[in-house]
């Protein structure tokens, strides 16, 4: 990564959401370290304050990680982008607290990107974000994304309006890449 990379999102406040268990760990970490590299000012964002703890292919507990806000202390307001990696539980977790859904609904209302990947598009289905937007997920989120009003496709990456979304981990190069890009062009 050159300086100029690394100065990429210099100014720029980003928050990673992360269940407090259930969380892909290679989502969270690779998703954190390409905007934080790229000089992003970042946030660990959870339901509950502590640690959370992370897993490896949806089965096996990886990491845990420092929470640094709960979405109950934060608004839209603080963020100029958020990252919502993947996880079936955590996921599934993060879809079901009301104020993580509420961050996402209003960030997005704000227009600011949003990187998510994997099973992390269920947030947004919840936050009704999806209507009219073409976007990816894991497959099986598909009909969820179709049902809210959103095209489903199979690919790497989609760019829509300052969402990156992504399938799946092999994604990862492509979904890094893309968030720091998007990022830059849609927060300054």
């Amino acid at each position: 990564m050159s300086e100029t990379d690394q100065e990429t999102l210099n100014g720029v406040t980003v928050g990673v959401f992360v269940a407090p268990e259930g969380t892909e760990d290679v989502e969270f970490t690779e998703s954190k370290a390409a905007v934080a590299d790229a000089g992003a000012s970042v946030e660990i964002l959870s339901s509950e304050t502590g640690e959370a703890r992370t897993v490896d292919n949806d089965l096996e507990w990886a990491e845990s990680y420092e929470i640094d806000a709960t979405f109950s202390d934060v608004s839209a307001d603080d963020y100029d982008a958020l990252v919502i990696p993947g996880g079936t539980v955590g996921a599934d977790k993060l879809r079901a607290n009301e104020d993580a859904v509420t961050l996402v609904r209003e960030h997005v209302a704000d227009d600011k990107p949003v990187g998510v990947i994997c099973h992390g598009p269920w947030v947004l289905v919840e936050a009704d974000a999806v209507e009219g937007r073409t976007l990816t997920s894991y497959p099986s989120l598909q009909t969820d994304v179709r049902n809210a009003g959103g095209e489903w496709v199979d690919e790497e990456v989609v760019t829509d309006e300052g969402f990156v979304t992504s399938r799946k981990p092999d994604d990862l190069p492509a979904f890094r890449e893309e968030i720091v890009e998007t990022f830059a062009a849609e927060s300054r």
